[in-house]
Parts: C-alpha cells; structure tokens; sequence
C-alpha cells in the first residue's frame, strides 16, 4: 500500500521533468529550424529587418510609430493578463482545500495531497510570473526601438550604403528583434501552462496534455498558412 504513494510522486516528478524538457526542445527547435524549415518566428525576424531598412527612406514615419505603439500595446495587454492570472492563483491557494475536495470527486483523479496540490498551484504561479517579466520586458525593448526608429537618418539624405545610416537600421533592428524575442518567449509560457493544468488532474494527463501544445505550436511555426505566406516570393504575388 506504501509502494503507490511513491509510485505517485515518482510520476510528478518525471512528468515535470518531461515539461521542461519539450518546453526547452521547441524553443530551440524554433531557434534553429526543423527538418531544413525555417520558423515563423525566423520568418518574422528577417521582415523585421527589412520593415527597419524601408523605414530609413521614409521621411514622415507616422506608420513606424503607428506599428510600435500597436505593438506595445500587444505586449502590455498579455502583461496585465498575467497579473489577473497571478491573482487568481493566490486566490487558489487561500480556497485549496475546498477545491480539493470537488477535485476528489473525479474518478479519473491521481492521488493528491492538499501539500501537492498547493504546490502545483505555486508552479503555475511561477509560469505567469515568468510570462509577465518577459512581457514587460519585451514591452521596455519595443520603448528603446521607437527611439532608435527616430534616431535613423533619412536613407535619401546619406544614402541608403552610408555607414551611419546601416548602423542605426541594425540598431534598430536588433533591438525589435530581442523584443520580439521576449514575446515570444512570454507566449510560449502562456501556451505551455495550458498544457501545465493537465498536471492537476493526474501526471500522466500532464505529459499528454504538454506533448499536444507542443505539437500544436510545432504546426504553427513551420507547417502553417501564416509561414507559407511569408515565404512566397513577393514577385509572385
């Protein structure tokens, strides 16, 4: 009777470590590429710099400015979300015990202690904390790129080979990237504690449940309409 207690926390523990292990297989899967293909992400970053280049021979810029105030209001509206999400799991934790016990009504439901389950709590409490601090500073870089967007010089003016004109495009350019970055890496904490609440059910559905968001977000960055449109060829359009 002893032996299935530690069976149980012998599955949580494997099962975290599964987490961790996909969630870091596809960010550096994404990095990388898969099966010779490129990232949407990759993709969005090359249109990033090619979005900094035609911005320099812009003279008014009301359009770049326009695209990064939408932006950082993108990022602060996922920041504010993960504040409410934060909340709410303080409020978990103060009614555990009354969640637990509808959670003991489910037939299909691991063993479970209160002292684990508040614990899972926590480790979710952690993923949107963790998705926040991306996010503000993913919302702080966006800042930094609308002020090295009005530091460019007119491409017209230096021409667009001068070297002052190329070093503040990939300043700029770079900057938006690194932000671009911390989104991402702030959605995908989002996305994989979707697949974190399969862990309160039992561990084996935590496994399950991380192998299909990751699955899932594997399709949209190299097997999705989205990347197949950036990567026609704008000639052919």
């Amino acid at each position: 009777m002893a032996s299935a207690p530690i069976m149980t926390y012998w599955m949580d523990i494997l099962a975290m470590i599964y987490f961790f292990f996909v969630w870091g297989l596809y960010s550096r899967t994404t990095a990388r590429g898969f099966a010779n293909r490129r990232s949407l992400t990759s993709e969005m970053n090359h249109a990033r710099g090619q979005w900094m280049t035609t911005m320099a021979s812009r003279e008014l810029r009301m359009i770049d400015t326009s695209i990064m105030i939408g932006l950082q209001q993108g990022t602060a509206f996922f920041a504010s979300t993960c504040i409410f999400a934060i909340g709410g799991c303080f409020g978990l934790l103060n009614s555990s015990g009354r969640v637990l016990t509808l959670f003991h009504d489910l037939p299909f439901l691991g063993e479970t202690t209160q002292q684990l389950f508040e614990t899972k709590i926590l480790g979710l409490l952690v993923l949107f904390a963790y998705a926040f601090f991306k996010f503000a500073w993913s919302y702080r870089l966006f800042n930094y790129c609308s002020i090295l967007i009005g530091t460019v010089p007119m491409a017209r003016d230096k021409g667009p080979d001068d070297p002052a004109v190329i070093a503040s495009i990939n300043r700029a350019t770079g900057i938006n990237v690194q932000a671009g970055t911390h989104f991402n890496a702030g959605l995908r904490g989002i996305f994989f504690s979707i697949g974190y609440l399969g862990w309160f059910l039992h561990p084996l559905l935590f496994m399950l449940t991380t192998t299909l968001v990751a699955i899932v977000l594997l399709r949209r960055q190299f097997f999705s309409k989205a990347r197949e449109v950036l990567m026609r060829n704008p000639a052919g359009l």
